[in-house]
């Protein structure tokens, strides 16, 4: 659909349109940009002097890269939605944000080829990524868009629109297979393939759901966008270049850091890997989600993490008995007792999870919920406290049900059939 617009028909977004707000200088996106690539050149310049920091040193240097190249990708991938519409675009965006995450918890499965004790830390990282977005991620995102609504006198709450009961959809069907990893206590490579299979369909859902997203860009990103199009696709690819070199040069040494660090700070290493790196992976894509709903645009900030939940849930499972088998492991990633207990844990969380969102209403209370479950872990540590949890959300998942059965088959038929927004 054409829009209006003072600028040229050559600077134009063809997805999200304009930007109303006003964006940033040159000078200042600029030098935005050079923050980024200077928070990653101290990680750089080790890596190609070859020096070894000590753990905790290079936890943090490293950390640091991993965090700046996670900015780079994520003005890379707002710009670039410029240039995509529809929702296929925030599930592109969604899942480039979570490439640093990727890395890390890849180098990790891969490492276990050939030191098996490394499979506790890629079930680890997974777990923890996908446990701290949905229990801090979300309700962040609710509390910007509760604070944001009352600022302005709006109801509060966020409602999503309906072309989201296809992230929900599969993200149910996904969390319902994830019980075959507690069960047979591995991640086989024939899950490995049903779960990449599952998210490319859920991509092709997606492409074929014609729903506008009329992104209002906001910091960087905004200001790239008002470049000449050849201009900002050169400028975005270069981004997204630099931005890689970055997240594949640290990775390794950060995941390794982090493991080291564990012996030298008397911290439970597996803690480390779980919460701390997916905290620094993960950190610029909750920022621009809360900035969205701060704008009182809840609906794609809840929907960008529900569908970065969506491919981290199905694709990152499924590729880390790939990477462990390509680092000269075996054909499955074994899950030992805590692992096990950690995967039952996370797959009960996304269970509650989208029971909460059949009715495409995200409420304080909702929120509240999610948050208060995921820092009763913390509180309650231990395997009998992560069995016992585990129960309670699926337990918590059958009264939120009941009420939303009528949701159930609008929900199923976005598996298969159409929903609001599909071409018709």
């Amino acid at each position: 659909m054409a829009h209006e617009s003072p600028v040229t028909a050559d600077t134009q977004p063809a997805g999200a349109g304009v930007p109303s707000a006003p964006a940033p200088s040159g000078t200042t996106a600029v030098l935005r940009i050079a923050a980024a690539v200077a928070g990653a050149l101290p990680a750089m310049v080790l890596r190609v002097a070859g020096v070894h920091p000590s753990p905790v040193a290079g936890m943090a240097v490293f950390g640091l890269g991993v965090l700046a190249a996670a900015l780079l990708l994520m003005w890379a991938a707002e710009t670039a939605r410029a240039d995509i519409s529809g929702p296929l675009a925030l599930a592109l965006l969604a899942f480039i944000a979570v490439l640093p995450e990727y890395a890390v918890d890849l180098w990790f499965a891969y490492t276990a080829g050939s030191r098996p004790e490394y499979a506790a830390y890629a079930a680890a990282n997974m777990t923890g990524a996908n446990r701290l977005l949905v229990g801090v991620g979300w309700p962040l995102v609710a509390l910007a868009a509760y604070l944001a609504a009352r600022r302005r006198g709006a109801a509060p709450g966020i409602t999503l629109r309906e072309h989201r009961r296809i992230d929900t959809a599969f993200l149910g069907a996904a969390a319902l297979v994830a019980f075959v990893m507690p069960l047979t206590r591995r991640i086989s490579w024939l899950l490995a393939v049903v779960l990449i299979a599952w998210y490319a369909y859920y991509l092709f859902r997606i492409s074929r759901c014609s729903e506008s997203d009329e992104e209002e860009l906001v910091g960087v990103p905004a200001r790239l966008a008002l470049l000449p199009r050849g201009r900002r696709r050169a400028v975005t690819v270069l981004v997204f270049a630099v931005a890689a070199v970055v997240v594949f040069a640290c990775a390794e040494p950060f995941a390794t850091s982090l493991v080291d660090a564990g012996a030298s700070l008397g911290v439970d290493r597996f803690l480390l890997v779980q919460w701390l790196a997916p905290l620094a992976s993960e950190a610029p894509e909750l920022i621009v989600a809360v900035v969205f709903a701060w704008r009182l645009r809840g609906d794609d900030g809840l929907g960008a993490l529900l569908s970065s939940k969506v491919n981290q849930w199905t694709l990152l499972i499924g590729c880390l008995p790939l990477a462990h088998l390509a680092g000269g492991g075996a054909a499955s990633l074994p899950l030992v007792e805590r692992q096990v207990d950690e995967v039952l844990l996370t797959a009960a969380q996304t269970v509650l999870a989208v029971v909460l969102l059949l009715d495409l209403r995200f409420l304080p209370w909702k929120a509240a919920l999610l948050f208060g479950l995921f820092a009763v872990q913390f509180v309650l540590p231990g395997e009998s406290a992560r069995l016992a949890l585990s129960w309670v959300y699926l337990g918590l998942s059958v009264p939120f049900l009941l009420p939303g059965l009528r949701h159930l088959p609008p929900t199923a038929r976005a598996l298969l059939g159409r929903v609001e927004g599909d071409p018709h």
